[in-house]
């Protein structure tokens, strides 16, 4: 008689799961971007983007953000964890920890999606050469076109593939959960601070989220086909 292992089909069940929420992800990040670009394309997000950054301003001081001044400085350290250094040097230490586990699709997984979300995010700067908020409510240096935010972008590209990795090296649910969760929350601060320093329109971070996240789920799902492909198919036990 042939014998199923059920441990192995709820694996299976899982792998599949995952890929089918990627593939989501992926869709209503494609959806989401366009749908943004058509808008500020048309200039009909230009009353929401400055009424977001005027609320983040003392009235009649373009120059004062509210809040206290550990705020502002908290602020300026978390965008700098979606600078390309910042980044850049994750990606090599994250990548030489791959290499020497010998998770070699991973750490290539990590580098190609990085670089690959570099490419499109200066791609698209170029295409909408969107100017940046004014001078008077800049907090911090900034350079590039505006649309679509790169630090919101690349920085949901690379921690959400750092995320999703350390969930599968770990082997309970709340570890996997944590790790996925602070990789949102980790973008989504970086996000934020972009729009509060006054160094990008509300609608240039939710661009680089969209995008990001997507491109992020599309590599990890390219990855995932490939390891299907050259693994083993699965034999039943008798």
């Amino acid at each position: 008689m042939i014998r199923f292992d059920f441990r192995r089909l709820v694996t299976a069940a899982r792998s599949e799961l995952g890929a089918t929420a990627a593939l989501l992800i992926v869709a209503v990040g494609g959806w989401g971007f366009l749908s943004i670009a058509d808008e500020v394309a048309e200039g009909e997000t230009r009353a929401i983007d400055l009424s977001v950054l005027r609320a983040l301003r003392v009235d009649g001081q373009p120059h004062a953000l509210v809040g206290p001044k550990w705020l502002h400085i908290a602020a300026t350290d978390v965008t700098a964890l979606g600078s390309v250094t910042v980044l850049g040097l994750l990606i090599l230490l994250a990548f030489a920890l791959l290499a020497s586990l010998r998770r070699w699709t991973e750490g290539l997984l990590l580098v190609a999606g990085a670089g690959g979300g570099l490419i499109i995010s200066q791609t698209l700067k170029r295409v909408f050469e969107r100017e940046r908020p004014d001078l008077d409510y800049r907090a911090v240096e900034a350079v590039n076109a505006s649309f679509p935010s790169g630090h919101a972008m690349l920085s949901a590209v690379v921690f959400l593939t750092l995320g999703v990795l350390a969930a599968r090296f770990a082997d309970k649910r709340r570890v996997k959960v944590l790790a996925v969760g602070a990789a949102v929350l980790v973008s989504l601060l970086v996000g934020l601070s972009r729009v509060y320093l006054g160094v990008h329109w509300a609608s240039d971070v939710l661009a680089g989220w969209c995008v990001g996240a997507a491109w992020a789920m599309a590599c990890w799902l390219a990855a995932f086909v490939v390891q299907r492909r050259l693994k083993r198919p699965s034999t039943l036990t008798a």
